[in-house]
Parts: structure tokens; sequence; C-alpha cells
């Protein structure tokens, strides 16, 4: 009998053995919480099954399950019930049943008695930092949850897909004594932007070693990269990847399904400077963070739109100028000054839809800027310099028939080429706003142009459009040189 909170007695939900002949008990079990439905023994009388109300789902004793012609009953061992609040996976072997489970956990049984054999090593924390040297043990540490297993028998390597997009192989020869083979840390979300380190003249000013880029994500991190091979051990997770930073704590949008509702996490564009000390970051909820890239922390967070920031620039060095330009969905263009510690300098209201892209052209004292957006129109822009500072003014404005979606300057910088929803590449006269020329930009028929990039010689540019594919041509005959496929998405 059990008290309520009522003081009232109430009778414990339990099942009970008594020998017919005796009238007697001789055991007891309590296992269910609301109630038992039915109990039955088993033919041979070495099993004894109870049924639990609806509500109960707390007995994990055993499981059925249905054949050609046969019903069976697995029964689990009790004392070593391994309770978990999901599993989504399975890999099965002549020797092991692995198990998928949340929370980063994989269960080890046996496929002949379904006994608990080994529980394998968690994954990485949720806000890993890899600059750490062991790994963390943190009681109130989140994992990513167990989504893929595949098991090598020749090789006994099991390899794991996380919800967070990671993926390890481990060396399974004794499972008590699990050895991790490989690793690697991806984005749990869509990539919208990379940014490649700048070379330097002077090498010893790197805060980065060369092949060194970033990338950005819906899952609110920036990471690090290295395209180099490895030519030593650089963390205990990846090859390839050096640093993860995180903007913000709530490390939800670390897995594939965490993404917010509200379409607002997510770094969606990035810029660094030409003197590469800085990092400038924008995400969806219009903010810009600067990150300093020798100690990679953030040193200044900035309100600056209404919407998610599109597109981020830096000045080049031949203007004379240290600016920021961030352009947004609010139609807005804010221009920041780096020597004044990121503060706004001017900004410009011209567009009337999304801005896609901005530029900086231009040499001392003659400095220009470039702006297109989903209005279809391309501002040119000219800087004076006036008591309060550098000061931009409109000097062309010209509207084409299509949305204008990127934009890049050739080598030197005197034209940029636009990528229009049209699929064509409009060449533009930056003094004059004149067109020079229109090339073909994709080299199939449908979808729009989302990016382009001029080559740094000014020989070729390249154009990744909404049909999956990256298109190479040759910036004067406008020749297709190239086509690469494998982007499933845009």
């Amino acid at each position: 009998m059990a008290e309520g909170a009522d003081g009232a007695k109430r009778r414990q939900p339990a099942g009970r053995k008594s020998r017919a002949s005796q009238h007697k008990k001789s055991s007891s079990s309590r296992s269910h919480k609301y109630g038992v439905s039915c109990v039955a023994f088993s033919t041979n009388n070495s099993y004894i099954v109870s049924v639990g109300y609806q509500h109960d789902r707390t007995d994990n004793s055993y499981f059925v399950t249905a054949g050609n012609r046969h019903v069976k009953f697995w029964y689990l061992d009790a004392s070593k019930e391994r309770r978990t609040s999901l599993a989504s996976c399975l890999a099965v072997s002549e020797n092991f049943i692995f198990c998928g489970c949340a929370d980063g956990v994989i269960r080890v049984f046996s496929p002949s008695n379904l006994q608990y054999i080994a529980t394998l090593h968690r994954p990485h924390r949720l806000g890993v930092d890899l600059t750490s040297s062991q790994l963390p043990a943190s009681p109130g540490a989140q994992y990513p949850d167990t989504l893929a297993l595949t098991f090598d028998p020749a090789a006994k390597h099991l390899t794991c897909v996380y919800n967070d997009h990671s993926v390890y192989v481990w060396d399974v020869k004794d499972v008590g004594n699990v050895v991790k083979l490989y690793s690697a840390l991806y984005h749990s979300g869509s990539v919208w932007s990379v940014e490649v380190y700048p070379e330097l003249s002077d090498v010893s000013q790197a805060c980065l070693p060369p092949s060194s880029f970033f990338t950005c994500s819906s899952d609110n991190t920036i990471r690090l990269w290295h395209a180099d091979p490895p030519t030593g051990h650089r963390n205990l997770y990846s090859n390839d990847l050096l640093r993860i930073l995180y903007v913000g704590e709530n490390t939800q949008h670390l897995q594939a399904e965490g993404e917010s509702a509200d379409g607002k996490a997510g770094i969606r564009v990035l810029g660094i400077s030409p003197d590469g000390r800085h990092l400038a970051a924008g995400d969806r909820c219009g903010n810009l963070h600067i990150f300093g890239l020798e100690f990679l922390d953030e040193l200044v967070k900035i309100e600056a739109h209404d919407s998610e920031v599109l597109c981020l620039v830096f000045s080049p060095t031949s203007t004379g100028v240290k600016l920021l330009a961030s352009a947004s969905r609010d139609r807005l263009i804010h221009i920041f000054n780096l020597e004044k510690n990121y503060s706004l300098e001017q900004t410009l209201n011209d567009h009337s839809a999304s801005i896609t892209a901005v530029k900086f052209t231009g040499e001392s004292p003659e400095v220009r800027m470039v702006s297109c957006g989903a209005d279809k129109s391309i501002y040119f822009q000219s800087a004076e310099q006036t008591a309060d500072g550098l000061s931009f003014s409109r000097s062309h404005h010209v509207v084409e028939k299509t949305t204008l979606y990127d934009m890049d300057l050739d080598s030197s910088r005197t034209h940029v080429a636009i990528a229009c929803q049209d699929r064509n590449v409009r060449v533009y006269n930056v003094e004059t706003g004149k067109l020079k020329k229109c090339l073909k930009g994709s080299s199939g028929d449908e979808g729009a142009l989302l990016k382009i990039q001029m080559d740094p010689s000014g020989s070729f540019f390249a154009t990744s459009c909404s049909d999956k594919n990256i298109t190479i041509f040759d910036y004067e005959s406008g020749e297709c040189v190239a086509t690469l496929f494998g982007h499933s998405g845009e």
C-alpha cells in the first residue's frame, strides 16, 4: 500500500508470483507505474510477461519481432538495462549490434541474446574548443545525436554520422578499448560565405598561415580551415579545421534540426580586412561582429541593420582609406571608419530594395563605390573629403531590366562585372557608368546567376548559377572554359 497526497491508501501496481499449492507469495516485481493489465507465463515457465496500461510506457524488459509465420519475444537483462530518450539507427554484424542513440551514445549488444556488451565513447561536445589539449569531460555537456551507423566487418571499423554533420570512424576490434581513427567537424547548416585569407607582402605580419580560409553558416558558427595537407597533429578532432568561432551561446543551432523557426539564426556574410588583422561578420539579425584575427576574439559588435546583412566589403589599400561598408535587406548601406573603432561615417539610402553587392574602387583621393540590388539598379558613388570626413554622393544611376545578384571588379579595378538574373554578365565602366559589354554567364538555359568572381590575373571569371553548376569563362571572348558539377543545392 502507498499513501497519496490526500492521505488515502492506494495499492502500488505490481506483479506477484504465488505457489498454487501453498497459496503463498514467492516473489514480487514492481516494474509498472500506472497498473498491470495482464500477465502470462511462457510455455517453459522460464519467463513471465506483464503488460501495463497505455500510459505506462516504462516497461523496456522485452520487445517483439514478427516474422513470416513466427512472433518472437526478445527479453533484455533488467540488471543491465540501458535506457535512452531516442534510438535512431542500427548496424548489425555476426558479433555485434551497434545501436545509435541520442546525446552521442552508441550501445553495443550481442546479436545472439541481445545482452548488453558496452557503450562506446561519445564524440565532441556541442560548443567544443578545438584548441583544447584533451577531450572534455563536463558532466552537464550536450552531445550531438547519432544519426547513422555503418560497420566494416573486415577492418572492424564503425563509421558514425551525428546530427551536427560530424563524422567519426572508430576502431572496434576491442569494444572495451575503442580507438578513434578519424573525425571531421562540418557545418550543420547552410554555408553562406567563404573568405580566403589574403596573401600579405610581409609574411611576418600575417595572423594566420597561408591557404587559410573562413566559412560561415546558419549554425551560428564561423570556421577557420586550412587547405594544405596537414604537416603534423593539429587538434583532436580534425586535420583541416583549425578553429570554430561560436557567435552566441545557444548550441541548439549546431544540430541540424535546431535551426530557429523564425529564420534569424546564422552568420550570413564575411569580410577580411586587407591587412589581415580583422574579420567582419554579418548575421541574420542585422548585427556586425568584428573579430581580431591575432587571437580570434570579438572586438566590436554593432547593431547596424534592421534585417539580415547581405554583403560586407573593406576598402582596398589602393584607395588610401580604411572603411567598411555593410548592406542589408533594409535597403541601407552603412560605411564605418576602421581608424575610429568602426564608428559610423555615413548611411546611404538610394536603393529601394535589398542590396546584393557593394564594392570600393579608385585611388586616393578619387575613391569610388558601386552597389547593386534587387531593385535592378546600379549606383555609382564618388567620395569627397569634407570637414566631417569622407562623404559619398551619387554620380551615376543605371537601371536594368533584371535583378542584379552579385558583382566583382576586374584586375584593373576600372570595370565592374555584374551577375544578373537573366544569366548574363554585364560589364560597366566604373567612372562613366556606361555598359561596356554583355557576356553569357551560364552554360545552361535555366536558373539565375547568383555569384561572380574575377580571376586575379583578369583572364577569367567564374559564375555560380541556381542550376547548381559553376562555370568558368574567358573574360575577353566570353567563351566557356570549364563547367563544374557536384553541389546538390543552390
